[in-house]
């Protein structure tokens, strides 16, 4: 509602008032009559920008995010916030903070809406998209940094899902049954495993980690952006594969000592 005027209001013929406010939306639309008898008649510049300043917005932006409070649920943040695709493209986009069950949420939980949401995920397509043009640019190293910040499990599962990665960004080939397979008969899964009595051994080059690989053919067949520890299981698996795919075209063609 205007404010009360301060100061008396100048006298006006009734058939020729200058304006006339009229409410609409909570917009004020000046509407010119016949003629104005006095130019005091008109509001001035000031008087117009104070009503716009404080008159409420058409349309209410969407929160960029949200604090979960107790009592919240998914599907009533969704209906609360309007969000097209609801509670499932609500959990979409916030899986992580989620976790595995959509049905449980904890007070205090940040979540991601509208705008935002869509913000994280361009930027997460753009990461992977200039991950894969470093990878054909040659660009390993930046690829491999990429794989590194994903999460893997620290067992055996973990180690060749992350030399699958490293792998991919610098085009070696090989599976995962392929890489199992041979750890599980060069050292039982065991990354510590060394074989000090073969003539690798005698020669004191004894082969060392998950795939058995002597020193000299680990650091001839190192992947750049992983451990230069031989005992390092990524690092093992990596360099082993990717001297696999020198000398017999893949691991997955490996079915006995190489």
């Amino acid at each position: 509602m205007p404010a009360k005027a301060k100061h008396r209001r100048p006298r006006i013929s009734p058939l020729a008032r200058g304006l006339v406010a009229v409410g609409a939306g909570g917009a004020v639309l000046a509407l010119p009559l016949v003629a104005a008898t006095t130019a005091s008649a008109a509001p001035s510049a000031g008087h117009v920008a104070a009503e716009a300043a404080t008159a409420p917005a058409a349309v209410k932006a969407k929160p960029a995010s949200y604090s979960v409070v107790a009592g919240d649920s998914l599907s009533k943040i969704a209906h609360a916030h309007s969000l097209s695709g609801g509670w499932k493209k609500l959990y979409q986009d916030n899986e992580k903070a989620v976790g595995d069950d959509p049905s449980l949420l904890h007070p205090g939980t940040k979540l991601s809406i509208g705008e935002k949401a869509k913000a994280e995920k361009a930027t997460a397509g753009a990461a992977t998209q200039a991950s894969a043009e470093n990878a054909k640019s040659g660009a390993g190293a930046t690829v491999v940094q990429a794989a590194a910040e994903k999460t893997y499990s620290d067992n055996l599962d973990g180690w060749i899902k992350e030399s699958l990665d490293v792998m991919a960004a610098h085009g070696i080939p090989g599976t995962y049954d392929g890489i199992h397979r041979n750890i599980i008969r060069e050292s039982a899964g065991d990354p510590a495993a060394i074989n000090n009595w073969d003539s690798n051994a005698v020669a004191g080059t004894p082969s060392k980690g998950l795939l058995q690989v002597i020193d000299p053919t680990f650091q001839a067949y190192h992947v750049p952006g992983t451990s230069t520890d031989s005992y390092d299981p990524v690092a093992n698996i990596t360099a082993a594969c990717n001297y696999a795919a020198d000398k017999y075209g893949s691991i997955d063609n490996v079915n006995g000592p190489y």
